[in-house]
């Protein structure tokens, strides 16, 4: 009877244990990203007991009371917490993962970061896609040390990029490697469906890619579909554009003082400006806030054999400058299956299709025309500039007008890749990919009538001619009609082995081949009838609509084809973590170049020691990792150069009369050196990588020396009027690059994390040829290259004030030609030989920065999030090549307010006169610091991930943000941007209207369901 008593006693007791045990519930999330975690383990301490997070991270069960909950997820700290008797408990999981041991993207696999002997910058695919820029590569800018960086403000236009200065006077184009295809423009992509950009700087990190990566490589990884989640993702920006300046130049009335001014000058007749009344601000008439919106939608599922990702983007840009625009679609299929544990075979599609509205108009020719003009009577008749610049400069507005939607510029483009990997032997991968990369494009344009003008009553000689309107009758419509077609087949093909012996050696060794081959077809045509006004439709803007004999038609085309094979191979190993080494080799032949030189050979070694685990370094507590390490290797350099370089093209030359009839000759455009071969560059670089204070505080810092020999470079033959392209010069390179991180958390709601980075680079043409010293010339002489000098310098004269008077200039250096009068420039007479001449030009700056710099600040408190990211340049010159022109009476800049109108009134500004050509040869006058620092993002954002109203809805997470960007430039520059065009290798750095780059102010959703 007792032992029943105590068993229904026991029974009763579990009964009311179990009946105390209360249901919790809760959300995962990441605790950097916000989103929610699938799949997390969710387990009572000591027990079997337990559950997972479903589809939007939550999960629920009965916990006993007194327990301590486990949450543990693979790549993430596992977390404690005891368990008070409350309903809910909402986690964020720490990532396990510190930075040196995130793995990095290199040529033709990866790489823990710790193991790096190179120099390598890691940008996350979130840290592109919160800046709203058509192109991705933008957003690289003030993030990676050592890289130069210019955006342009035109819709769908991509940056010029140089990697630790400008390797060759020929071509320094990045080479760019999306998910293994090597490219020249990544204008396809969409920003945000990138995973992660690598920007590999050192010969250890680019040898594997040989010919093509001498002047850098950038590795630009898409996104895969995560393992274990089903998401669907949208993100939209919408946004507007504004200029945040104007280039200065005088209104009406001012227009009137000066231009009167300029008149009593040159002795000239006084205008008569009685119809002239208007003050108009061509700039305002040209210049809009436009509009930005991009899209994008991701949808990736994972099961056990298989994952699928679909990436649809779209994006529309208007220009600031009227009646331009870009439209962009994107469209990504990224497939993989695992046919068993060994074999797996995958592939992606990417399609890409741009609209594109370009402007006819000039932003000079807005800068030029006279304010004093009004601009429209009515819709099909405009007023025209006055008769002291009609025929040489345009009524701005009716230019935009008559040339708006009069061209069809569209491009489709598709890039594909198929792979299978087959592990086999336990530590070897055979991996096989073919690509492709075909794209169309198509350009139709239209010129359209002319308007009317009516000319405003002059004076002039002392006869007036009335306002009179005209009609220009001799311009007809015509077509022009242009296919271009490029074509890109790739194949890679390698086998890696990947083993650790005895916990102590880890080696892995990769071979390989790969051969690339590319083509390209071009067809132009144009054609005008003067018995036939084609109408203003696209539907008939076609060659055909005109007759073949209509008066001048042209058609051109042309073509091109390049092939490439190589073998290549890597080693890298690392002892006890401690002591690295990784080699490279790659043979490369390329047909660019003639058969007996077509083929070289390329490598690099580098190595590194990991001192902070050293026995001796184990007392060192505030330092948590320290490497040193180096890099040696030699890289071809030929991407961007034309095809086969060893035959010369040919020009038309001389004709001869035989009989009745006339024969065309034709001759070599150049001498080609029969042993003409590639750029080579060889370089060394030397880092120390770190982390310390808990590894809050990161750093690494680099110097490296780059030298490029056997530059392509073309020689004047004496006696002949052709040239000789042959190798000859050298070129060196030398920098340092700083790169800074430190984060830490006030609390546990407050975390904030500060990145700076900067870089110097000092470019110097070591020579051009052996026994040579000639110039290279850019610009029409502004720009100039030689020994001893960076390439591309600005050389010119250096002003050193204005002539006051006949008896001061008699005590100065004039020019030879005696032209030199008082209130011109007076320039420095540098080899002291009593006159002006051109031996007196002189190095006075480079147009590309030798410091880049940037810093981005992250904060977050709770769900908000603050991003704020600054960048700059220092050391460069801005060429204000607007200023120059002389070929007709322009408008006025505001420095020209200050011109020198007598002795003692401007020691700066010359004389209102522009039939003085002293005045406007280049020199230093027309260069102003390009130095600048500008607030290039400044983001406030919001995050949903705990709220049961979406979640109703399947709403995991939402997140809300408000962005600026170029928000603020500081800068002394005087044109719409600091940033001016350096594509020019030999003639960078001028301002002739360069398109703004606009403020963009932006709201964005993200949600993921």
């Amino acid at each position: 009877m007792k032992q029943k008593a105590l068993l229904l006693l026991l029974c009763a007791f579990c009964y009311f244990q179990g009946s105390a045990q209360i249901k919790v519930t809760g959300k995962v999330t990441d605790a950097t990203t916000k989103e929610t975690l699938i799949g997390v383990s969710v387990k009572i301490k000591n027990s079997a007991t337990g559950t997972q997070t479903d589809v939007n991270g939550n999960y629920a069960f009965n916990v006993p009371p007194n327990s301590t909950l486990v949450f543990s997820y693979l790549g993430y700290k596992s977390q404690e917490v005891v368990y008070t008797n409350q309903a809910q408990i909402n986690i964020s999981l720490l990532s396990a993962l510190n930075e040196l041991d995130q793995v990095v993207v290199i040529g033709y696999g990866s790489q823990r970061k710790r193991d790096l002997t190179g120099s390598i910058t890691s940008v996350s695919g979130e840290d592109i896609s919160k800046s709203p820029n058509t192109n991705p590569l933008s957003s690289l800018q003030g993030r990676v040390s050592g890289l130069t960086l210019v955006n342009s403000g035109v819709p769908g236009e991509g940056p010029t990029l140089r990697l630790r200065g400008v390797i060759s006077t020929n071509s320094s184009k990045i080479l760019y490697v999306v998910d293994g295809v090597f490219q020249d423009n990544v204008d396809y992509l969409n920003s945000d469906d990138i995973e992660s950009i690598e920007v590999l700087k050192d010969p250890s990190s680019i040898a594997i890619f040989g010919i093509q990566g001498g002047s850098g490589v950038i590795v630009i990884t898409t996104k895969r579909a995560a393992k274990g989640k089903t998401r669907i993702t949208f993100q939209s920006t919408v946004g507007v554009q504004t200029v945040p300046n104007q280039i200065e130049v005088a209104d009406g009335d001012t227009f009137k003082r000066l231009y009167s001014a300029q008149l009593t000058n040159i002795g000239g007749e006084a205008f008569d400006y009685r119809n002239y009344n208007a003050s108009t601000n061509w700039q305002d008439l040209i210049l809009r806030d436009a509009s930005l919106n991009t899209n994008n939608l991701s949808i990736s599922k994972s099961g056990e054999s298989s994952t699928t990702l679909i990436n649809l983007g779209y994006s529309n840009q208007d220009g600031v400058v009227r009646n331009s625009g870009f439209k962009k679609y994107t469209a990504r299929l990224n497939q993989e299956f695992n046919i068993n544990k060994n074999i797996k075979i995958g592939g992606d599609i990417n399609a890409f299709h741009y609209d594109r509205n370009p402007t006819d108009v000039t932003l000079n020719n807005a800068l030029w025309a006279a304010p004093i003009v009004p601009v429209q009577f009515d819709e099909n008749t405009y007023y025209s500039m006055p008769s002291f610049q009609r025929a040489q400069v345009g009524n701005p507005i009716a230019t935009l007008n008559r040339n708006d939607n009069t061209s069809v510029n569209k491009g489709y483009r598709a890039v594909a890749n198929l792979f299978a990997e087959i592990k086999f032997l336990k530590d070897f991968k055979l991996r096989s990919a073919v690509y492709t990369d075909l794209s169309f494009n198509g350009t139709r344009d239209y010129s359209a009538l002319p308007y009317s003008f009516i000319n405003l009553g002059e004076t002039y000689s002392g006869v007036y001619s009335p306002t009179d309107t005209t009609y220009d009758a001799s311009i007809y419509t015509s077509v022009a009609q242009r296919q271009d077609e490029f074509r890109k087949y790739q194949q890679d093909h390698t086998v890696t082995y990947d083993h650790t012996f005895n916990e102590l050696h880890k080696v892995t060794a990769l071979v390989g081949l790969s051969s690339l081959y590319t083509g390209s077809t071009t067809l132009n045509a144009f054609r005008r009838d003067n018995n036939l006004n084609i109408p203003n439709d696209p539907d008939f803007w076609y060659l055909g609509v005109v007759n073949n004999s209509s008066p001048s038609p042209t058609a051109g085309g042309g073509g091109a084809e390049s092939s490439q094979m190589s073998y290549f191979g890597r080693v890298n190993y690392a002892f006890n973590n401690k002591y690295l080494v990784n080699t490279s080799i790659r043979r490369d032949g390329i047909s660019k170049f003639a058969p007996q030189n077509r083929w070289g050979t390329f490598g690099s070694l580098g190595l590194g020691w990991v001192i902070s685990e050293e026995s001796f370094f184990k007392d060192v507590k505030s330092i948590d990792f320290l490497k040193l390490r180096a890099a040696w290797g030699t890289i071809g350099n030929a991407n961007g150069f034309g095809e086969n370089l060893y035959l010369p093209g040919l020009n038309t030359s001389d004709v001869g009369v035989f009989g009745d009839n006339v024969y065309p000759s034709v001759s070599p455009a150049y001498i080609p050196d029969p042993n003409l071969h590639w750029e080579v560059v060889r370089g060394f670089d030397l880092g120390i990588d770190f982390s310390a204070l808990g590894q809050r505080l990161t750093g690494d810092i680099a110097v490296y020396d780059r030298t490029t020999k056997d530059i392509l470079t073309y020689v004047e033959v004496p006696n002949d009027t052709k040239r000789l392209l042959t190798n000859l010069g050298t070129i060196k390179n030398r920098g340092v690059e700083v790169n800074l991180g430190f984060k830490d958390k006030i609390g546990d709601d407050f975390t904030y994390s500060i990145n700076p980075n900067f870089s110097y680079n000092k470019n110097n043409v070591e020579s051009i040829g052996d026994g040579f010293n000639f110039q290279l010339i850019g610009n029409g002489g502004a720009n100039k290259t030689n020994s001893g000098s960076p390439i591309g310098y600005f050389y010119g004269y250096r002003q050193i004030g204005i002539y006051q008077t006949f008896s001061q200039m008699a005590n100065m250096a004039v020019n030879s030609d005696g032209t030199s009068a008082p209130g011109d420039i007076a320039y420095e007479d540098v080899n002291e030989d009593g006159v002006i001449t051109e031996a007196d030009r002189v190095n006075l700056g480079n147009p590309v920065p030798d410091w880049n710099y940037g810093v981005s600040v992250n904060l977050a408190y709770k769900n908000f999030d603050v991003l704020a990211q600054g960048q700059g340049v220092a050391g460069n010159y801005v060429y204000t090549q607007r200023r120059t022109s002389r070929f007709a009476v322009i408008n006025y800049e505001s420095n020209r307010a200050n011109a020198w109108t007598g002795p003692g009134t401007s020691n700066v500004e010359p004389i209102l006169d522009n039939t003085r050509p002293n005045n406007y040869v280049f020199s230093n006058h027309y260069l102003e610091p390009g130095d600048y620092f500008r607030i290039r993002t400044l983001q406030l954002g919001y995050t949903f991930n705990n709220n049961k109203t979406l979640q109703k809805v399947a709403i995991s997470n939402l997140r809300l943000y408000l962005s600026g960007q170029n928000l603020k430039t500081w800068s002394k520059t005087t044109g719409y941007s600091p940033e001016v065009p350096i594509s020019s290798i030999l003639g960078g750095g001028a301002d002739n209207g360069v398109y703004p780059i606009p403020a963009v102010y932006t709201f964005g959703v993200n949600v993921t369901f």
